[in-house]
């Protein structure tokens, strides 16, 4: 059974005015208490799941590269005791360029993580600094550089386009200078406003011009045109890779199957299955931790788990703040909504195992609506969105979700 573990680390040095996620800044004296709350939450699971085994490990946030090396390490150890995670295993780690000096990656690289996601964003400093970035260009091509004498052999970057005062040939540069880093996978995303952040007052208050759809898809173009021309697979939506180096971790996340999530705010979700995950409903929890810090650490800390696997113990268990049951017609939803963002799509025999069911007869009208409107089309036994009108991803998602709610 597939089970991935993500554990979210809420610290950066500074706030970017785009993002939404649990993050905080000049909480730095929370990084212990944190470490260790995080460390008995890891060993508590892995109790209670009888130490499974990981197919991936993803630290995210915040700014994971901003805690100390020794913390990273502490953590690392607290994994390596309560599960059984394979050498081979994919350990990612995401990090800001200016964090990344030579001699910090090679201690981070001797704790185990062996995959490094840079949050670079862009090639132009003007750029960063309208993301408020605390980093330069020259840092992110030194970071890149410095993680392979590391000894980092697998290394993603990420980047951000349809960003206020972009042009289409700053994105080409920023396309241009990650290809010549040869740079194992790439993420491009479009900026997207999110409610309560100060770029998205900042656009409504009319100090940031409005993002314009339609040069932002030009970029979405030219980013497939470029990565592909380079070597690089599309393999998700906005996710790019070399032959067989797709990111194990968010797999995992968009064929929607099982990872804890450890950390303030993190997210999880466990599927019925064999062992220690026979007593869960049939098609399994979602369960998201408390997300201030503080509270996180008093309750994390407190926990020991014990008893079998149920949703009634874990409800309330340890850190967790709600629970979810996930029902069949949820699941059956959400296992097309993501799978669909894969090139490859959905398999009509996996979904049927899964499921009992195949795809067009769970959503016959989501079917039949999405191929007669050339949003999707069957390859095989699998149904994909068309590569033309792949950036209107989301009507097609939309249509199965709706179905699903009934």
């Amino acid at each position: 059974m597939t089970l991935g573990l993500y554990v979210h680390v809420p610290f950066c040095e500074t706030k970017c005015p785009y993002c939404d996620f649990n993050t905080y800044a000049a909480i730095e004296s929370l990084m212990p208490g944190y470490v260790d709350a995080v460390a008995n939450e890891i060993t508590q699971w892995g109790a209670w799941l009888k130490h499974p085994a990981l197919t991936s490990l993803f630290f995210g946030g915040g700014t994971p590269s901003y805690l100390p090396t020794r913390d990273i390490a502490k953590l690392m150890r607290a994994i390596y005791a309560a599960y059984d995670l394979p050498s081979d295993t994919e350990v990612t780690l995401e990090a800001n360029p200016g964090d990344c000096s030579r001699e910090r990656l090679q201690a981070i690289r001797r704790t185990g993580v062996n995959r490094l996601s840079i949050g670079v964003q862009s090639f132009d400093d003007n750029e960063l600094r309208l993301l408020g970035r605390r980093h330069s260009v020259d840092q992110a091509i030194a970071a890149v550089r410095s993680a392979r004498v590391a000894g980092f052999d697998n290394l993603s970057i990420d980047l951000m386009f349809g960003l206020p005062y972009q042009f289409a040939a700053s994105w080409a540069h920023s396309l241009e200078e990650a290809v010549a880093l040869e740079v194992e996978h790439i993420s491009a995303y479009a900026l997207t406003l999110e409610g309560g952040t100060p770029m998205e007052a900042d656009v409504a208050g009319g100090h940031l011009p409005e993002i314009d759809p339609d040069i932002a898809a030009e970029m979405y173009n030219m980013t497939c045109e470029t990565l592909a021309a380079a070597g690089y697979e599309q393999y998700e939506i906005s996710n790019w890779s070399k032959p067989g180096l797709q990111s194990i971790h968010n797999l995992t996340y968009w064929r929607n199957e099982s990872w804890l999530g450890v950390g303030p705010g993190a997210h999880g979700t466990i599927a019925h299955g064999p062992g220690a995950f026979s007593a869960l409903p049939e098609q399994g929890v979602r369960f998201v931790d408390i997300k201030p810090p503080r509270a996180y650490i008093e309750r994390a800390m407190a926990w020991r788990s014990g008893g079998a696997l149920t949703a009634d113990t874990l409800a309330g268990a340890g850190a967790i703040d709600t629970i979810e049951l996930t029902t069949q017609a949820i699941a059956m939803g959400e296992t097309m909504m993501m799978g669909l963002r894969l090139n490859v799509g959905v398999s009509d025999a996996s979904f049927r195992q899964r499921f009992g069911v195949g795809i067009a007869d769970a959503f016959p009208n989501a079917v039949n609506d999405c191929l007669k409107d050339g949003l999707l089309e069957w390859v095989g036994e699998r149904l994909r969105l068309t590569d033309d009108l792949r950036p209107l991803g989301n009507e097609a998602f939309g249509r199965f979700i709706a179905e699903a709610m009934g």
